[in-house]
């Protein structure tokens, strides 16, 4: 692995090349913050994919990615003095100094959970006016539902057990399928209950809702792409097949895809 000093060289050989992409390329010239933010979104996502495949060749890439676009944004709002790489670096290290009491303090703390806790009741210590107002408005659903219960257990407000949480499970299940079934203009609001309270579950169980989901995704791509290709082989069409008849190759893919 390369030395702390080959670290430095390597970022500093980003910043020159960022600093002559922004002085001489049109393309770069020419980018904003606003202009490079859905693209960031993108790499991002890109990430997470190679997070998900466990390709560590990719990971490496989109993490060099995702370095370029701080970077670039850095250089941006240099340009109009309002801070630089080091600004933005050197705050997110006071930040992590202040954070880790028990690290760089004298606070003892027992366990992650007390260490979660203590990191909530330091942000409202810095004048935050509510735990939850760290969480970005603009995360997935499903991300932002996990983060919210995160968030808010670690100042105190969760359940004591699991039972309670899958009692609490049960009892949104019993009031969506009532909505449904009545065909109820309420049948929504049931359905995100029910899915909040599923997500809070998952947490109870160490399962992160998100990684579950996409976990599923991949598999029901997987075996549906499986069914499109062997079908094909077949000389049969997919669109005018039995649902009996794609069951079978289904019932395939679960042992050959």
């Amino acid at each position: 692995m390369n030395s702390m000093q080959d670290k430095l060289k390597a970022f500093e050989r980003l910043l020159i090349i960022m600093d002559e992409l922004r002085e001489k390329c049109p393309w770069d010239m020419k980018q904003t913050m606003d202009s490079l933010r859905h693209l960031t979104i993108e790499e991002v996502y890109e990430l997470t994919d190679a997070i998900m495949d466990k390709d560590m060749e990719e990971v490496k890439k989109e993490l060099g990615d995702i370095m370029l676009h701080m970077v670039f944004y850095a250089r941006i709002a240099s340009e109009t003095q309002q801070f630089d790489i080091a600004d933005s670096l050197n705050s997110i290290c006071d930040k992590l100094i202040d954070r880790h009491p028990h690290i760089y303090g004298d606070v003892d703390v027992a366990d992650e959970e007390e260490v979660k806790q203590n990191w909530e009741k330091l942000k409202l210590k810095e004048g935050k006016k509510s735990v939850l107002q760290g969480v970005p408005k603009s995360l997935p659903s499903l991300v932002k539902a996990v983060r919210v219960q995160d968030k808010a257990r670690g100042v105190g407000f969760d359940w004591d057990h699991e039972d309670q949480v899958w009692e609490k499970v049960q009892e949104e299940l019993q009031e969506f399928k009532a909505e449904a079934d009545a065909g109820s203009d309420k049948v929504e609001e049931e359905f995100g209950d029910l899915m909040f309270s599923l997500i809070n579950f998952a947490r109870f169980k160490g399962i992160n809702p998100d990684d579950a989901l996409e976990r599923t995704n991949k598999k029901f791509i997987k075996r549906f792409q499986f069914l499109e290709v062997e079908s094909a082989k077949d000389g049969k069409v997919l669109g005018e097949m039995t649902l009996e008849e794609m069951d079978g190759y289904w019932e395939r893919a679960k042992t050959e895809a």
